[in-house]
């Protein structure tokens, strides 16, 4: 098996890589991609995740290679927008997800989380004595603010967030740009946290869903990064905005190095130690610890044969 600690850091890799209608196999230099006669390599140590899409096959030695170099594998709707399912993250040790399960179990900890998350969020200091629900009041003003300004700097209508998955061309362009570029997001979020070995069902602002602490993770960036790409892509041309939208993401991603900010991020909102000399028995202790109180309670990329970004 692969030792981990060779492989690429998260930090230094691709965010993403899209592929459809074709087949993802493993050979002896490593990932291939075939369509018809067409064969693309894929360096497999480069990548953080892998969205396939519809007509999308995959081997069982591909799906090996990826778990092995720590690549998150994931099945999603066209274009990326929706996703079905994922693998699993390629970490050898549990200690981060016992420490996120630790906080959540605590409720005095859990609203702490919640609040680091939050206050990450404005730019200036707030007041100590603000309460968690006033946050939640300023976290919403805050957004919709963000939304107004850039529908007057890109010249673009804005009637407010409305999205149905189940009828995805209902809503208009600039909806669909922004459920676009959030999946990216989410994806992007979804392999890092798996890759350190985070639980993404464990959220302290959303709760009880699969995914909450990725949309937990997510909503950090979305009004530096998915917002203001989403209204730029709409105000330049409604037409195909949800692939335009995803190849925007990704040179966004690139130019705020937003896949090296991740994972310091969730370290800093759960006040996680590094874990490099954390001692065995400090971690038996914690998981002793979560027990007793237990009983109480890449790049985008479209596939077509050639490399289009």
């Amino acid at each position: 098996m692969a030792d981990l600690h060779e492989l690429p850091k998260f930090e230094d890799r691709w965010t993403h890589l899209y592929l459809e209608h074709g087949g993802l196999d493993k050979d002896k230099e490593g990932l291939v991609f075939r369509q018809g006669e067409g064969r693309t390599l894929i360096p497999i140590d480069q990548l953080s995740l892998v969205m396939l899409g519809p007509g999308t096959s995959i081997t069982q030695q591909a799906a090996k290679a990826l778990a092995g170099n720590n690549c998150l594998m994931c099945f999603v709707g066209e274009e990326g927008v929706k996703m079905y399912a994922f693998g699993t993250g390629g970490t050898h040790s549990a200690h981060r997800l016992l420490r996120q399960a630790e906080l959540y179990a605590s409720a005095e900890q859990r609203e702490l989380v919640a609040r680091r998350m939050y206050l990450k969020r404005f730019p200036s200091p707030i007041a100590a004595d603000v309460t968690i629900q006033q946050l939640r009041g300023m976290e919403g003003a805050r957004v919709r603010k963000t939304y107004e300004q850039m529908a007057l700097e890109h010249g673009v209508k804005w009637e407010g967030r409305d999205y149905d998955q189940s009828s995805w061309y209902t809503a208009d362009p600039l909806n669909r740009a922004l459920s676009s570029a959030n999946s990216c997001l989410y994806s992007l979020c979804h392999a890092a946290i798996l890759s350190a070995g985070y639980s993404p069902a464990i959220g302290f602002i959303h709760t009880g869903k699969v995914l909450s602490f990725v949309y937990d993770v997510a909503d950090l960036y979305k009004t530096e990064v998915t917002i203001p790409v989403a209204f730029r892509t709409v105000s330049e041309s409604t037409e195909h905005v949800e692939r335009r939208t995803r190849l925007a993401c990704r040179d966004v991603f690139k130019q705020t190095k937003l896949i090296r900010r991740i994972l310091p991020d969730i370290s800093e909102v759960l006040d996680a130690r590094d874990d490099v000399g954390e001692r065995a028995d400090e971690l038996e202790g914690r998981a002793i610890s979560l027990a007793d109180r237990a009983q109480g309670w890449g790049f985008p990329w479209k596939s077509d044969g050639q490399n289009t970004g």
